[in-house]
């Protein structure tokens, strides 16, 4: 029977075949321990010289680390093993033999490792990450989906900047100009118009010149936009959204949580409602904590963003940022012009912004007036402009950014960890 090591629990007491990998090995004179991988889970076989005879324990014990192999043996309960289970081993066949694999079990800088990242996440730790990450774009589905939004796909080259074009990746598009997408959002928008309520989920880019354990150069976002969503309604989303991923990672990938350390009672706490404070209060409690570099009208930074964190222990909604700092489109407050109906949610430990959003304006002069203002070209948003021409709704959306979510859930402490592969601003390689 072949299985994979994720369904060795249904074997319990049979003799099963696994295609796995070699992540280690140990042995003594009379015994072997050999650590397994086939990418659905780790898991240990023993193999026992008395049962195999010399010939062919000594050829186990010669087994390279990354060899390929196809493994028989006995699955059987091993309550000392987190994963709860272990095989004895009878037989092991060579496939590939692996020779001088560059990451052994020791310590590696940074930069070796990013320079072998198609190699280092093989590991048992990135393994875990990825598998977090997985567990999060699952659950994004299965929450948008049971909620009655629709999947819409916007463009990854456009003609336009939804937030200006200094931080955008310029190239040709024949003879046009176009860029490498930032946000998904104003096309979204045209869908919500079309189909009420809709996500999106791709990849990004921003030319920012940042070295930050929080920023990457390509990401993937989730950008849900609904009409007839107000700002309270946009909030409300958001916080039952988080909840939702946190608690399906917690109930579906406790292993790898365990595998990574992470603190799961912090998690645990993730439950809709979250708590609020509007940006002139954390101006206010900012000052208190002994900030005064920071004034009304400046964005905030890193260090507040955790120092506001730090007072919850559940993600923070900002609410009701200086109009000045955010983009065109959003929507003013109803009692004042100074400040937009947003909000920035910030993650407990340190973790920063993982969403943005606001209500949108949905009065055309007023967006008309918005994209004058900020020198934008009127022909390039003129299918964003007759939104509000016809049939103009109230509506709102906001946009996770993925691996800095996937970062704070699995408790890893740099971005580079949460995408496979990635870009940064100095590294384009693997």
């Amino acid at each position: 029977m072949k299985t994979t090591i994720a369904e060795v629990h249904k074997y319990v007491g049979q003799q099963v075949t696994i295609g796995a990998w070699l992540a280690n090995k140990r042995s003594s004179g009379k015994i072997a321990f050999l650590q397994l991988r086939d990418g659905t889970g780790f898991i240990q076989g023993v193999v026992e010289k008395a049962e195999i005879g010399e010939e062919i324990f000594q050829n186990i014990k010669a087994l390279t680390q990354e060899s390929s192999l196809y493994v028989t043996g006995v699955i059987r309960e091993d309550t000392r093993s987190p994963f709860g289970f272990e095989m004895g081993i009878q037989s092991v066949k060579l496939i590939h033999e692996s020779t001088d694999y560059p990451i052994t079990p020791k310590e590696h800088g940074t930069e070796f490792l990013m320079d072998h990242r198609h190699l280092w996440l093989r590991s048992k730790r990135q393994h875990a990450v990825m598998k977090v990450r997985n567990e999060i774009i699952r659950a994004t589905y299965e929450f948008f989906n049971n909620n009655g939004f629709s999947k819409v796909d916007p463009p990854i080259l456009t003609g336009s900047a939804p937030e200006g074009t200094t931080e955008l990746f310029h190239t040709k598009y024949f003879e046009e100009d176009a860029y490498l997408s930032q946000s998904g959002q104003l096309y979204m928008e045209a869908a919500a118009m079309a189909l009420g309520k809709v996500f999106s989920f791709g990849p990004t880019f921003r030319a920012e010149k940042s070295k930050t354990r929080r920023h990457l150069i390509e990401f993937w976002m989730i950008e849900p936009e609904m009409a007839f969503y107000e700002f309270e309604d946009n909030l409300k989303v958001q916080e039952e959204y988080v909840s939702f991923i946190v608690q399906s990672v917690l109930k579906n990938c406790s292993l790898e949580l365990q595998t990574l350390g992470r603190d799961t009672s912090k998690l645990e706490q993730i439950t809709a409602p979250f708590p609020r404070i509007s940006y002139d209060d954390a101006i206010t409690f900012l000052h208190e904590k002994g900030f005064d570099d920071i004034q009304w009208g400046d964005d905030f930074g890193a260090p507040h963003e955790t120092a506001i964190a730090e007072s919850f222990d559940k993600p923070v909604f900002i609410t009701h940022y200086p109009t000045s700092l955010k983009p065109f489109y959003m929507q003013p407050a109803p009692d004042r012009d100074d400040v937009v109906l947003c909000a920035d949610l910030i993650a407990p430990e340190g973790y920063g912004e993982i969403i943005g959003g606001s209500e949108r304006i949905h009065d055309y002069e007023l967006l008309e007036s918005r994209l004058k203002e900020h020198e934008l070209d009127p022909d390039a948003y003129k299918w964003y402009l007759q939104l509000r021409q016809y049939g103009s709704v109230p509506h709102s959306g906001f946009g996770l950014g993925l691996e800095r979510t996937v970062a704070w859930i699995s408790g890893v402490e740099h971005v580079r960890e949460s995408i496979p592969f990635p870009r940064l601003l100095n590294r384009l390689y693997p």
